[in-house]
C-alpha cells in the first residue's frame, strides 16, 4: 500500500482514476482541493484535504508521507502555472518519490493554445532534473478519450460527454482537406485509469513518456469502424486547411459546446464552438494526437479496448 496524493482530482479524469485506486483497497488517497469537503462527505478511503496551492510551505506539510503525486489542475486555470510549480517545489521538499503532471491528453499542443502550460510544465520538469534526478516523473498521454466517440451517451461516471468533429451519433464527420491519412490515439477512460493503477504498483522506473493506446487509426480508418458499427455511410464535410487557419469555418454543423458557464450566453458558446472546431480540425490534421505506447509495452499483460468493441458496446441496444 502507497500513499497517493490527488491535486484537482475531485471530477473528471482525476475522478476516474481515484475510482480505480479506491477499487483496489490497497491505497490510501488523499485529494488536495481548494474547497472546503462536500457536505455529503467522501469516499471511503479518501481524505479531502483543504489546501493552499500559492504557498509551498502549506502543500509540502500536506504531502508528508505521500508516495506518488498525480496532478488534475486544469492548466487554463492556473495562471503563470503557479500551482502546479508550487506542487512540484512542495513535492522535492517532502521527499514524494514520483509525480504525473497535469497532462491526460496528447503529446503535442499545435492548434491548442489551452495546453500552453502543459508544455510549460514540462519544460519545468526537465530543468529540474537537468543535472541529477530530483523527482520521478511520467507525462500520461492517452490522446482523446474514446468515450467522446459515443457523445451523447454518457459513458464515465466523472467525465461529460463531448461532441466533437468525429459525430458516430449522427453518423457525420468535419476534417480537412487532405488528412485521411492522419493518425489518431484513442483511449477509454476505464483503460487509463487502469494503466495508472498498474503504473503506481509498478516497481520499474516510470517512463518520462507515457505513451497510453487504446486504438491508433487514421481518420479513414476511424469513419470506416464508425459506418460498420453504425451500419451505414457518414456524411464528410472536407474544410480547406487555410481557409480555418484564417478563422473561416464553412461546415454545415459544429460540434456543440454544452457547458453551463454559456448556457446564458449563446454568442459566447457560439465562438467558443468556432474556436474549437478550427483547433481540434487543424490538431487532428497535424498528427498532434498521434500519440505513442510506451505504457502498452510495459503492461503487456493488460488488454486494452479496442476501437470496435468500445463502438459496439455504444450502440448495443440500438
Amino acid at each position: 500500500m502507497v500513499k497517493i496524493a490527488v491535486a484537482g482530482g475531485s471530477g473528471g479524469f482525476g475522478g476516474e482514476i481515484i475510482d480505480a485506486l479506491l477499487a483496489t483497497g490497497k491505497h490510501e488517497i488523499l485529494l488536495l482541493s481548494r474547497s472546503d469537503p462536500p457536505s455529503s462527505g467522501t469516499p471511503t478511503g479518501v481524505a479531502w484535504v483543504k489546501a493552499e496551492y500559492s504557498s509551498v510551505d502549506d502543500l509540502n506539510e500536506k504531502l508528508q508521507g505521500v508516495d506518488t503525486l498525480l496532478s488534475f489542475i486544469v492548466v487554463h486555470l492556473d495562471p503563470e502555472n503557479l500551482s502546479q510549480k508550487n506542487l512540484i517545489s512542495a513535492a522535492v521538499r517532502a521527499g514524494v518519490r514520483r509525480f504525473a503532471p497535469s497532462e491526460w491528453a496528447s503529446p503535442r499542443f499545435d492548434q491548442m493554445d489551452w495546453y500552453a502550460g502543459k508544455a510549460e510544465i514540462r519544460n519545468h520538469l526537465q530543468a529540474l532534473n537537468k543535472d541529477k534526478k530530483v523527482l520521478e516523473y511520467c507525462l500520461f498521454q492517452p490522446g482523446i478519450l474514446m468515450n467522446y466517440l459515443a457523445h451523447p451517451f454518457q459513458s464515465t461516471k466523472n467525465i461529460p460527454s463531448s461532441q466533437t468533429p468525429l459525430d458516430f451519433t449522427n453518423r457525420k464527420v468535419i476534417l480537412v482537406e487532405g488528412s485521411e491519412n492522419a493518425r489518431i490515439t484513442c483511449t477509454t477512460a476505464r483503460d487509463l485509469a487502469n494503466v495508472v493503477v498498474r503504473a503506481v504498483e509498478y516497481e520499474g522506473e516510470w517512463p518520462l513518456v507515457g505513451g497510453i493506446q487504446g486504438s491508433n487509426h487514421t481518420i479513414s480508418e476511424l469513419i470506416a469502424h464508425g459506418e460498420k458499427v453504425r451500419g451505414g455511410p457518414f456524411e464528410v464535410e472536407k474544410l480547406q486547411a487555410a481557409d480555418l487557419q484564417a478563422g473561416i469555418v464553412n461546415s454545415s454543423w459544429r460540434p456543440k459546446v454544452d457547458h453551463p458557464i454559456f448556457r446564458d450566453s449563446p454568442e459566447q458558446a457560439a465562438a467558443m464552438e468556432k474556436v474549437l472546431l478550427v483547433s481540434l480540425l487543424l490538431a487532428f490534421s497535424a498528427g498532434t494526437f498521434d500519440g505513442s505506447d510506451e505504457w502498452n509495452k510495459l503492461l503487456p499483460e493488460y488488454k486494452f479496448t479496442g476501437l470496435e468493441e468500445f463502438l459496439s458496446g455504444a450502440w448495443r441496444e440500438e
